[in-house]
């Protein structure tokens, strides 16, 4: 695990209630590729069912991380793709499952028109830092 600081608001910027505004580390990078709702025989899951979704995104997240020797303890920048911002609150719950408060990575969520298929409803991508 490397050792990260998080400024969760920086002078002069408005505190972030679901992100922290900077994380810095130094180590080596993991950059994970955005993941979707589907499980590991490549079948969707939750189909239009944002929860169920989330679930399975942040679970393949974790897998990844760990195929890299890392965890979400690692993650400094989480990028969320969601074909409606409603969805938000799914992937807030189902990232708390895994990341404290206390150790929220950077985050961009962007609403998009459409992902890779029609049923999914999220993508999510994660940088990380590992100590050397």
């Amino acid at each position: 695990m490397s050792e990260l600081t998080r400024i969760p608001a920086p002078d002069g910027v408005f505190p972030a209630a679901q992100y922290s505004h900077v994380v810095m580390g130094t180590g080596r990078l993991v950059a994970v590729a955005g993941q979707v709702a589907v499980d590991e025989e490549g079948k969707p899951v939750g189909e239009g069912d944002p929860e169920a979704q989330a679930r399975q995104v942040f679970e393949n997240l974790r897998r990844c991380l760990a195929a890299a020797g890392a965890s979400f303890d690692d993650v400094v920048k989480l990028t969320y793709f969601v074909t409606d911002m409603a969805h938000m609150p799914a992937i807030r719950a189902a990232r708390a499952e895994h990341i404290p408060d206390d150790r929220l990575p950077t985050a961009s969520a962007v609403q998009v028109a459409a992902l890779v298929r029609p049923e999914f409803l999220l993508e999510v991508e994660a940088l990380a830092v590992l100590a050397e």
